[in-house]
């Protein structure tokens, strides 16, 4: 859909505030250099959007948008608006989406203490548990030998053991 180059006015505050008005019967074609919301302030506006679009296989990117709807585009994603009504202006806003702030270094190197800190406590946690498998295996193993050296031992030890044994 081609459209001819139209002339927005921007509005004061006294019509709508940071609005765009968009002449009766116009149509005007936008390409932002970053995404954003379209929003209608005032009037009907038909428009029209490039790729990719999502829903139905018969959705080409037309939609009919009324005062308060908004709608978001792409960084360069081309839209083409049309006022609905041939006798009465549409007034719209442009809001760009904010940015993500990036990280800066002080996060960065409290991220990386907090990971040395994780993994010095893990290998800490690990090495007290091979520890303790190591001391019960150890103990296991005096166990036996007590019961090969004392017979004394040994007969207590199977006694304990024995079904209907009191502990």
């Amino acid at each position: 859909m081609a459209s001819p180059t139209v002339e927005i006015q921007h509005q004061s505050a006294a019509v709508f505030p940071g609005a765009w008005k968009l002449p009766a019967g116009r149509a005007v074609t936008l390409q932002p250099g970053a995404a954003g919301q379209l929003g209608i302030a005032h009037g009907s506006v038909w428009v029209t959007r490039d790729g990719p679009h999502q829903g139905p296989l018969n959705d080409l990117g037309d939609r009919i948008l009324q005062p308060g709807e908004k709608l978001s585009l792409q960084r360069g994603q081309r839209l083409v608006i049309e006022t609905l009504d041939r006798c009465r202006p549409a007034y719209f806003n442009w809001d760009p989406l904010p940015l993500a702030a990036p990280a800066r270094a002080a996060d960065l190197a409290q991220s990386a203490a907090d990971l040395r800190r994780a993994v010095a406590l893990g290998a800490g946690a690990a090495g007290r548990l091979l520890a303790a498998l190591a001391g019960l295996a150890w103990g296991w193993a005096e166990g036996d030998r007590r019961a090969r050296v004392d017979p004394a031992f040994s007969a207590h030890s199977r006694a304990c053991r024995a079904p209907g044994a009191m502990s």
